[in-house]
């Protein structure tokens, strides 16, 4: 990309957003933005609302839904739900093979959906750093699992993160960790592309993010159109990732290369 349209296309950006606080954690929490995305999504502090994406995507800042021990409290009647449904397919939940399965899936569903127990806060509260670094940054090919919210059956694949850096850059494995988070819950693939890209963009306010996920949905796999080879992808571009062709296209090949 060019240099001086860069530069152009993030000065427009700064001035779209309020400076940060000093009394932020780590020193870069504490100041709320009121840039709203290119993609259109509000962002965390803009008091703006759009429509179905306002209840969509939740902000890097929102509560836990979930604590441990809410985990502990609800276990029994998750095991007793899965009893139920055993007796509803026609199994005996009192036979050998069955009798520790609705608690081995109760947990197992807890586990799948770990995400709703922690906040990106948390995460990266000590791992954004001062750095004056203004080439593209990419990690590609995170694994990802996560749950189908319609039909409960797993969605599989890899997650591809680029962000151009705007004076502040993010520890490497926490762009995973933000991943697994969004992941870990009850998700479509279109929701969850958007979320890590603007779970992003509020922390580092960077002059663009471009995040593409592939992935293999087993609603499509084991029923329904029963299509083994099929994959889904989907992306999200903002800020110059969005704006500037060559800076998209220059994402994009390096994930592929």
């Amino acid at each position: 990309m060019d240099r001086s349209k860069q530069k152009q296309l993030l000065n427009q950006n700064e001035k779209q957003t309020t400076s940060v606080g000093d009394s932020s954690v780590n020193g870069h929490f504490d100041g709320v933005t009121k840039m709203k995305s290119r993609a259109g999504l509000p962002l965390a502090g803009s008091g703006e609302t759009s429509g179905q994406s306002s209840g969509a995507i939740e902000s890097w800042r929102e509560e836990r839904t979930r604590s441990l021990e809410d985990n502990e409290m609800s276990l029994p009647s998750i095991a007793s739900a899965y009893t139920t449904i055993l007796r509803g397919l026609g199994e005996d939940p009192q036979r050998q093979g069955l009798l520790k399965t609705p608690w081995r899936a109760a947990t197992a569903m807890q586990f799948f959906t770990k995400g709703y127990q922690e906040k990106i806060i948390d995460v990266l509260n000590d791992a954004i750093f001062d750095e004056d670094h203004d080439e593209m940054v990419i990690v590609k090919d995170i694994d990802m699992f996560s749950m189908c919210e319609h039909h409960l059956v797993p969605i599989f694949g890899r997650v591809h993160i680029g962000y151009l850096p705007n004076k502040r850059v993010l520890g490497l494995s926490k762009l995973a960790r933000i991943v697994e988070i969004y992941s870990r819950r009850l998700q479509v693939q279109e929701r969850l592309t958007k979320q890590i890209a603007v779970a992003i963009t509020e922390a580092l306010q960077p002059a663009g993010v471009g995040v593409v996920i592939e992935a293999t949905h087993m609603c499509m796999v084991m029923r329904g159109v029963q299509k083994m080879n099929s994959k889904t992808v989907t992306s999200t571009m903002l800020g110059v990732f969005r704006e500037d062709p060559k800076t998209r296209d220059e994402f994009l090949t390096l994930i592929r290369s």
